[in-house]
């Protein structure tokens, strides 16, 4: 497939998340380029690309999730091999960003490491970003080279709207996901509610006053990254105790290890909405609906392959965009 410029289209992909980059390849009806991604016994990733890309238009699919670092150094070391065997471009497809709510310096002597990770990635030869759902719009900012962000908010409506959840009111678990839950209550042209919390340390957060009405009725709780789920959870804690219903979770990215899952189970919502931007795993106990991404993703490489606007992808319906 090539663009008005002549180039060639490849997609390749690391190892953090194969699924995804095979269904965004089979979107667009072509195969995934072959390369090969292997660690010696040292720990060290070695990378080859298993078949010709100079002069061609290069999107790698590497979102840096767990674990963190070696998917990071993976992506890195995939763009400079790009780099070296002449590819025309090479866009950064991270679904993820990780090390994303590292974005400021909120106590003294810590790093900004989301802005060390964009200037390494820019080292690497990355010419163009493609990410969904940035912990934090700035981030964009972080980057010398142009930075597409798209959002999920489509496919969640697509899929809630489906639900006709009736009384329904959105909801953020802390104050900095206002702006989130504020675009979500336009789609659904529904009420709103914020949790404000206070965090106890790095894994734990205690919410400590509601502010909006839940009383008989079914909430969407929304924000755009859990790991260890103790924000949501302590949310779901205070949204019961002002008898809301039914209570669903829906989250971009759920980053989720043991601890995560297991508070999940007992705090006992009634869905947890979330995509395939990471690798996700059954968790038993929890209703959970995965949605697929890669239509999406894959209309925006198509689209910037071929030098069109991607801004399109961001309506939700006629007038209303995320």
């Amino acid at each position: 497939m090539a663009s008005i410029f002549g180039n060639r289209l490849q997609i390749f992909a690391g190892n953090a998340n194969q699924a995804l980059a095979k269904e965004i390849a089979s979107y667009l009806k072509m195969p995934l380029g072959k390369a090969t991604v292997t660690t010696f016994p040292d720990g060290e990733t070695f990378v080859k690309f298993d078949e010709n890309i100079r002069g061609n238009d290069l999107f790698i699919v590497q979102p840096t999730c767990p674990p963190t670092n070696q998917n990071l150094m993976e992506l890195l070391i995939m763009v400079d091999a790009a780099r070296r065997a002449s590819a025309f471009r090479i866009t950064a497809v991270l679904p993820f960003f990780g090390y994303a709510r590292q974005d400021r310096k909120d106590q003294p002597r810590v790093p900004i490491t989301a802005k060390l990770v964009a200037n390494l990635l820019v080292a690497a030869g990355v010419n163009r970003v493609l990410a969904m759902d940035l912990h934090a719009q700035q981030i964009q900012g972080f980057f010398d080279i142009p930075v597409d962000h798209l959002f999920c908010a489509p496919i969640f409506y697509n899929y809630i709207e489906e639900k006709k959840i009736p009384d329904l009111v959105v909801v953020t678990p802390d104050i900095g996901g206002m702006k989130m839950a504020a675009a979500y209550s336009q789609m659904f042209n529904s009420g709103l509610a914020i949790v404000s919390k206070k965090r106890l340390n790095a894994s734990e957060t205690q919410s400590t006053h509601l502010i909006g009405d839940v009383n008989g009725k079914n909430v969407l709780l929304v924000d755009d990254i859990t790991e260890t789920a103790g924000t949501i959870c302590s949310a779901v804690e205070i949204l019961r105790e002002h008898k809301a219903k039914d209570i669903y979770v829906g989250i971009p990215h759920a980053v989720l290890g043991d601890v995560g899952k297991e508070r999940l189970r007992k705090c006992k919502i009634k869905e947890l909405i979330t995509t395939n931007t990471t690798p996700q795993v059954e968790i038993p106990g929890v209703p959970t609906k995965v949605l697929c991404v890669a239509p999406l993703l894959g209309q925006a490489i198509l689209r910037i392959h071929e030098g069109e606007s991607v801004s399109s992808l961001f309506e939700i319906r006629t007038g209303v965009k995320t």
